[in-house]
């Protein structure tokens, strides 16, 4: 289930007919993953590349090899100056470059994504489930 930013924001997208796909990086990476091995990943790229907005969540939660950051870039590179992509992270733009494998990777996905984006910062000492009454 997405939190409370992500999913009013992707509510609002659909409500003024914007096609949106809201997916956890988790689950994309598996699914590219799945992609590359079963010689259809193009068509998945294309599947990411199509929403009007894409909404990813736990945005680098943990540190990503290689293959996955390359994997990213596709997306990433996909969607550039094409369409909008919300990234949902834990962590500040600076502490991304050190979860995504390699310098090269790294400098290739955050020039696309800081560049002609809008940050939203979230500061709270308070979970947003507590305080927007959901679970404990």
């Amino acid at each position: 289930m997405p939190h409370h930013t992500e999913f009013t924001l992707g509510v609002a997208a659909v409500r003024e007919f914007y096609r949106t796909k809201y997916t956890r990086l988790p689950e994309l990476l598996t699914e590219l993953k799945m992609a590359r091995a079963t010689n259809i990943f193009p068509k998945v790229i294309q599947q990411y590349q199509k929403p009007a907005l894409l909404i990813i969540d736990e945005w680098l939660l943990y540190p990503l090899d290689e293959s996955e950051a390359r994997d990213v870039l596709e997306i990433v590179e996909s969607r550039y100056h094409r369409a909008s992509t919300i990234f949902c992270s834990q962590y500040d733009v600076p502490g991304w470059r050190d979860k995504l494998a390699s310098p090269i990777f790294a400098d290739a996905i955050c020039d696309r994504i800081v560049h002609d984006s809008y940050r939203i910062v979230i500061d709270s000492t308070e979970s947003m489930r507590k305080r927007n009454g959901i679970g404990a």
